[in-house]
């Protein structure tokens, strides 16, 4: 990004989004890259532009709550470290989760936007929108955002909440986010223009389209002659054009076919741009890329049993994980932490009521009393930061402890610990791009483009170069030869090796009952985040042994048999694939 930095600074946009959301999390999880000066140095080349970030309310960057003390020291930071315009918003439009991140801003001396999620609901209407930004224009936000991730905002609805908005007398600058997904979105954006949008988010045609944003040239250039033209040098773009369409072919083993494409199934499923890019490569993960269409479908009768909650992280991640695992592993069968917080209200209150019938599967038959109605982040320790700060010194002395290093071990402990230690690898840097033909990253690209292929397999890794320790998985099903005659033979052994597959055994042979209790052996690859037991201690069947972390989201690995742990290949922090072995029971 730097090498251009200084053009786009010459365009005279309102603002470029550069911080926040995911681009913090991915730079200690994946690139072995310091957030904050990644931050430094985009403010420094641009001097001219308005700097912006995607602030998750009292998630901040992550996917939980946080006290009101920790969102005001991180505000305070990414102020001083050259964060301009802050986008606030919450994933179920719950005002009561924006109030502390907007005035800690406006103290500051930030800009504060206010932001609503769209969506598509029978609760969700233009009256609703309208009031919420209306309130959020009341608690002093110097402009207003419509946040359609998922791309589907019509252009009739367009006018409506923008044109609602106007009318009854908001006052400060509106507008518009959204994505190319259903493909109607310049539409859209001519509408908004109409109904008075201030500004429109756009991306460089190389990354746009598709689950992209519009195509800054393209809107630029359809402005042009009309009222609301933008004065930006055209060639000037096109300059800055040239060099992100060579950055796309560096990166092109990131790119799916299934994100390029216009899908105007997302007005059904309502999946947004980032998550269903993201879904596409944990579907390649878990080497379940045939249940993609299974999940859309599935995400879509999820999303409407949890009360209608717009799909934008995190509630993206909490809606789409417990699609997919009903898709994998029977319909509620595995319910992951989160959407047990969900219901309970840890993220907010929920759009419309959640059914009952799932509050009872999620949370039990006395789940009414378990659901909370107050602000989540009151449930959170308040003296977090204290907590985490001396936790930190204690697990790393070496670490210089200034405020940024402190913020990031709080807001992403295990992730942000290993990146803080020097013990973070990124997974592939700029000077190795393009990845050649080899390579499982461009293999994994290559097959969304031919999928007939056979010989094209989506392996992150060669099970002989994996790093989880632990003997290999013994074989339990096989062909058999008697006179000839070929059978299929299936041994299921009791006790042993657990997998990570979030349940199953591999290792000796049958209890003298020849008998073993089922044992599941498909799974989920993930980060491993707690380890729950450690060596010697007795465990029984149900056991929660071990925390994956998938798609960001808790999924527990539960023991299928009692016995005592003789033996832990792996400690956490370790990424692990299906199969790979974690832990001995005996």
């Amino acid at each position: 990004m730097l090498p251009i930095a200084e053009k786009m600074d010459e365009i005279g946009f309102w603002s470029l989004e550069v911080w926040g959301g995911a681009t913090f999390d991915v730079p200690i999880r994946f690139l072995n890259e310091d957030p904050w000066e990644r931050l430094r140095k985009l403010k420094a080349a641009m001097p001219n532009t308005k700097t912006q970030m995607l602030l998750r309310a009292m998630n901040i960057v992550a996917y939980w709550n946080f006290p009101d003390d920790v969102v005001n020291r991180f505000v305070h930071l990414a102020k001083k470290n050259g964060c301009d315009v802050f986008r606030i918003f919450d994933a179920l439009n719950d005002l009561r989760n924006m109030e502390t991140p907007i005035k800690a801003v406006i103290k500051e001396g930030g800009h504060a936007q206010g932001c609503v999620s769209y969506t598509i609901s029978p609760v969700h209407t233009v009256e609703r929108y309208v009031d919420d930004l209306l309130q959020l224009e009341k608690w002093g936000c110097q402009s207003v955002c419509i946040k359609d991730m998922a791309g589907m905002i019509s252009p009739k609805m367009a006018q409506g909440i923008i044109g609602g908005y106007k009318d009854a007398g908001g006052a400060v600058p509106i507008g518009l986010h959204s994505h190319y997904t259903s493909g109607m979105t310049g539409m859209s954006y001519w509408a908004a223009c109409e109904a008075g949008v201030d500004v429109l988010d756009t991306a460089m045609s190389p990354i746009s389209g598709g689950t992209g944003g519009a195509p800054t040239e393209s809107v630029v250039a359809a402005l042009q002659g009309t009222k609301y033209e933008t004065g930006y040098d055209l060639v000037k773009l096109i300059e800055i054009r040239k060099y992100f369409n060579d950055v796309w072919h560096k990166y092109r083993h990131l790119i799916r076919q299934e994100a390029m494409k216009v899908d105007p199934s997302v007005m059904v499923h309502q999946i947004p741009g980032g998550m269903l890019s993201n879904l596409v490569s944990q579907l390649e993960m878990q080497k379940a890329s045939d249940k993609f269409y299974l999940v859309l479908d599935e995400t879509a009768k999820v999303r409407e049993e949890l009360g209608f909650p717009p799909l934008v992280t995190p509630t993206s991640q909490v809606v789409g994980v417990q699609a997919v695992m009903n898709v994998l592993f029977g319909r509620y069968k595995k319910i992951p932490k989160e959407t047990i917080d969900y219901c309970k209200g840890m993220y907010g209150k929920s759009p419309g009521p959640i059914k009952p019938e799932i509050m009872e599967k999620v949370l039990g038959k006395d789940w009414k009393d378990k659901v909370i109605d107050c602000r989540a982040a009151d449930l959170v320790p308040k003296d977090m930061w204290d907590v985490r700060k001396k936790e930190l010194a204690e697990r790393a002395p070496s670490i210089e402890m200034s405020d940024e290093n402190i913020m990031t071990y709080v807001l992403f402990p295990e992730i942000g610990l290993k990146f803080l230690k020097g013990e973070a690898k990124a997974e592939f840097t700029s000077d190795q791009l393009p990845l050649n033909k080899d390579h499982p990253m461009t293999r994994a690209f290559v097959k969304s483009f031919f999928p007939e292929l056979p010989d094209v397999y989506l392996e992150v890794e060669p099970p002989e170069k994996r790093k989880v320790g632990g003997p290999a998985p013994i074989p339990t099903e096989f062909n058999v030869e008697v006179d000839g005659e070929f059978f299929e033979v299936k041994v299921e052994p009791t006790g042993g090796y657990i997998t990570a597959s979030g349940g199953g055994a591999v290792g000796p042979a049958l209890g003298p009952d020849k008998k073993a209790p089922g044992m599941q052996l498909t799974g989920c690859q993930g980060n491993m985040w707690k380890l729950k037991v450690k060596v010697g201690d007795k465990v029984k069947k149900g056991d929660v042994i071990a925390i994956l972390e998938v798609m960001k989201m808790e999924s527990n690995i539960e023991s299928d048999f009692d016995g005592e742990v003789k033996e832990i290949f792996v400690k956490e922090g370790d990424m692990v694939q299906t199969g790979d072995v974690i832990m001995k029971i005996l």
